[in-house]
């Protein structure tokens, strides 16, 4: 094939892909950044509420790792990924996150407050034994229930 017929088929295949490029919506880059870190979360504190509920044997550095791992997504700033707008009422089957995220706050804060003290005290004590870890978690699973109830569509 001439340089020239190749280059036609890449600049057609550019021209037509283009259109769908530039009509995706940029707020489904910001639910998909909420939900890559709430999955991220679940990844790290799954593992702990098996070691405190006795699903799997407790292993203390596995423990602080995950708990630090949680502490540290804490310095994350994802604000922008919560943009007004992008509720469920929007965008539906794509985020369960509610409308009272916005028309409610600061009261969501309140929760985000709640659950970074509980990761907190979670991460000072995780390696610390299976008491010490157990002794932290029903906080952490009251944090995270609390939102969920509150600003998370049922499923």
């Amino acid at each position: 094939m001439k340089f020239t017929s190749k280059l036609f088929l890449i600049l057609a295949g550019l021209a037509l892909s283009a259109p769908g490029i530039a009509d995706e919506d940029p707020n489904l880059k910001l639910l998909k950044a909420r939900q890559g870190e709430m999955q991220l979360r679940s990844f790290n504190v799954g593992p702990l509420f098996g070691m405190a509920k006795g699903k799997m044997d407790y292993n203390a550095e596995l423990a602080s790792k995950l708990a630090n791992n949680l502490k540290t997504q804490l310095d994350l700033d994802m604000g922008r990924a919560w943009k007004q707008g992008t509720a469920n009422d929007a965008y539906p089957g794509k985020t369960t996150a509610l409308p009272e995220i916005w028309t409610t706050y600061p009261e969501i804060a309140d929760y985000g407050k709640k659950y970074a003290k509980a990761i907190n005290e979670l991460a000072a004590v995780a390696g610390n034994g299976a008491d010490a870890l157990k002794s932290k978690m029903g906080a952490v699973g009251k944090s995270c229930k609390g939102c969920h109830d509150e600003f998370r569509e049922k499923q």
